[in-house]
């Protein structure tokens, strides 16, 4: 069965395999001890140190392995916010940060500390300018991810980092999804990883923190990593995330490109999945991206159902829609970058994904896309038939009943104009309703849609765009919004 979410977790190694078990026998004990097996240990992790520095580009005592990534994050941005306390408490970070960076930013404003968000351009980059105009004297601490967890898209961490150190405020660089594929450039004072996303076990991070950065670890310190992080880690799994991050770099150097050989398959699937199903938008940038990661969102689909479809069909896959969510709200780097957020599906290839795994995907794709819009009453047809049919009366909106839902709710206005009640609706249905009822109206007609789903605030304008359509914004409602679109062709 092809595994395409190795953006969540990567595959166990096979070197990391062999470095675990060799080191449950070798590398047990304490290395804190002076006997003979505490020096056998502490021998194996400066070895694992050391490997993993030069992986990182970082001196071997400026990094620290962790229980987690998230750890490693967390402290990161504790330690360095609270050796600057004296410079401000102001945190920047970009707005498709990674949840672990969310989650520590809200920590701090509860405790007092404020925020501010740089946010990201369509494709999911941030530009180095918003940066350095977001920066003031109370600036912390700034976060920016090397490369983005959801759509690939990797961020300008070197130019980043530049402003940053004219300003005399350090960076703190999330390089989870980077650092399997090689080092982060740029002057960054902080970074954080996590071994499972390069094959390595789960349960170990890493903190690099460079010399010179004002760091004050918070809680409770003891004598192991530097006392940042308290207590007696896993030292196999550390071995064996170690072995894994270096075979990865070693067999870089020396083999086939396997970085490469992934970005073909994706350009393929970037290619090929808009032509092979209609009302497809491929997101992310297409040029500056992780090579083995691709998102794409279709519309008249709930991503839910897509997944389960495409399960059963044999492949396991990630989405980042509201739909798939207990939440019931798109994803946030989705809405950030203002893209089309239903239908949402991540693709994430591990290394070694053979070609045939990524070509039976795209003989599979379009007949389960086609079968769940076919569960949820999406009209037939060509792809834009929907949304340029003829003008109807509007009678026969209501005779169209989807399966999840009443007919849509029109009613007509003034002449040209037409109100479409969508509210208890989630997505899709009420751009399937909106694709369902727009030719009741003549072009340059509008329809108002009444909605209460999170999702139509990306939805709605996104339809719009694919569906050459003009999207007017939104008002208040005394529930939910309004969104009012204008029929153009």
């Amino acid at each position: 069965m092809p595994y395409f979410d190795a953006a969540a977790t990567a595959p166990l190694h096979p070197v990391a395999r062999e470095a675990l078990l060799a080191a449950l026998d070798e590398g047990w004990a304490d290395p804190a001890r002076l006997y003979r097996e505490g020096r056998r240990a502490r021998l194996l992790l400066d070895a694992a140190r050391e490997a993993a520095a030069e992986a990182v580009g970082c001196r071997p005592d400026e990094l620290v392995f962790t229980p987690s990534g998230t750890y490693a994050v967390h402290s990161g941005i504790s330690g360095a916010l609270a050796g600057r306390r004296r410079v401000g408490r102001r945190l920047l970070h970009s707005a498709v940060e990674h949840s672990s960076v969310l989650h520590a930013a809200a920590r701090h404003e509860a405790a007092g500390g404020t925020l501010s968000e740089v946010p990201v351009d369509r494709t999911g980059r941030v530009a180095a300018e918003d940066v350095a105009a977001a920066l003031r004297a109370d600036t912390a601490l700034v976060c920016l991810q090397s490369a983005n967890h959801e759509v690939g898209t990797e961020q300008p961490v070197e130019a980043v980092a530049d402003r940053c150190r004219e300003a005399g405020v350090p960076l703190l660089v999330d390089a989870a999804q980077s650092l399997p594929w090689g080092p982060v450039p740029g002057g960054w004072s902080l970074l954080a990883a996590s071994a499972h996303k390069w094959g390595g076990p789960p349960g170990v991070g890493l903190l690099a923190v460079r010399k010179g950065t004002r760091f004050s670890p918070q809680g409770p310190q003891d004598e192991r990593e530097s006392g940042r992080v308290p207590g007696f880690g896993n030292l196999p799994a550390v071995i064996a995330a170690a072995a894994s991050l270096r075979a990865l770099r070693a067999a870089a150097e020396s083999g086939p490109d396997e970085a490469a050989r992934l970005r073909r398959l994706v350009d393929r699937i970037r290619v090929r999945v808009p032509e092979l199903v209609p009302d497809v938008e491929v997101v992310g940038d297409p040029v500056r991206r992780l090579p083995h990661l691709v998102t794409f969102s279709c519309l008249y689909v709930d991503g839910e159902s897509l997944l389960h479809e495409l399960d059963r069909a044999g492949f396991s896959v990630s989405s980042g829609s509201s739909c798939t969510s207990s939440t019931l709200t798109p994803s946030h780097v989705l809405r950030a970058m203002g893209v089309l957020s239903e239908g949402n599906v991540r693709i994430s290839l591990p290394y070694g994904t053979p070609e045939e795994a990524v070509d039976r995907f795209l003989a599979v794709l379009p007949e389960v896309v086609r079968s769940v819009r076919e569960r949820l009453g999406v009209p037939a047809g060509p792809a834009a038939s929907a949304a340029r049919q003829a003008p109807r009366s509007p009678t026969a909106a209501a005779e169209t009943v989807t399966p999840e839902s009443s007919a849509p709710e029109a009613v007509t206005g003034s002449p040209g104009e037409l109100v479409l009640d969508a509210l208890g609706k989630r997505c899709p249905l009420p751009v399937i309703e909106l694709a369902k009822v727009i030719g009741e109206v003549p072009v340059g007609g509008t329809v108002t849609v009444l909605a209460d789903d999170e999702a139509a605030r990306l939805d709605i304008p996104a339809w719009c765009a694919m569906r050459e359509h003009e999207y007017l914004g939104e008002r208040a409602a005394e529930r939910g919004a309004a969104y009012l679109v204008r029929r153009r062709v």
